[in-house]
């Protein structure tokens, strides 16, 4: 019995607008910070109806083989059975560009002299 692979959805902030995208795979990224998303999912080609906001994510991130999300713009990532149509919408009001910048976790070694 073949294993069913993990479809994971990914919504995050994208210079003023929401995105919603499907990968395989989702974790913390080597770089400190960051999620990583790879193997992204986009629907057949051979659809007969076209979407305009997934035919502008595909040209867009269609080429990427990892994108790298800043943490503090992830707005969710969840686990579902299936894929659906990644999708592009303006951010609500009251949701402006400018973010807080997440503390560290770590504290680095040593501190300031006393």
């Amino acid at each position: 019995m073949a294993r069913k692979q993990r479809v994971y959805r990914v919504i995050f902030h994208n210079q003023g607008q929401v995105v919603e995208l499907y990968a395989r795979q989702v974790s913390q990224g080597s770089l400190f910070g960051f999620v990583e998303v790879e193997d992204l999912i986009f629907g057949g080609r051979s659809q007969v109806v076209v979407d305009p906001s997934e035919e502008s994510l595909r040209a867009e991130f269609g080429e990427t083989k990892r994108l790298f999300v800043p943490l503090h713009a992830i707005v969710r990532m969840e686990e579902v059975e299936r894929e659906g149509t990644p999708r592009m919408r303006a951010a609500p009001e009251g949701t402006g560009v400018v973010r807080a910048f997440p503390v560290p976790i770590v504290k680095p070694p040593g501190g300031p002299a006393r």
